[in-house]
């Protein structure tokens, strides 16, 4: 009966941790904080926060400084770091 109960909870508790970072997972950035802006073009290989224009998920820059990969960075920060962006380079085939 105890171990029933511990295996309840893990799954209770696996479940919720999934629910609440799907948004993360499904590529938006909605458990960023409101003080991030997003830096293109100084991301290191399969380092990105969220998805490209050409792929669809976090750590898939196949290139160190990726034009259309970034890293969310507090905002006013992205100007002062050499190749920062705030736009992406690539258009988006979305």
């Amino acid at each position: 009966m105890r171990n029933k109960k511990r295996l309840i909870a893990s799954a209770v508790t696996a479940f919720l941790t999934l629910a609440t970072s799907s948004s993360i997972i499904a590529g938006t950035t909605a458990g960023a904080p409101q003080d991030a802006e997003k830096c293109y073009g100084i991301a290191k290989t399969g380092s990105n926060d969220c998805a490209t224009a050409t792929a669809s998920c976090a750590g898939s820059a196949t290139k160190d400084n990726q034009s259309d990969a970034f890293l969310l960075v507090p905002k006013g920060v992205c100007g002062k770091i050499t190749g920062g962006s705030l736009t992406s380079k690539v258009v988006s085939k979305i």
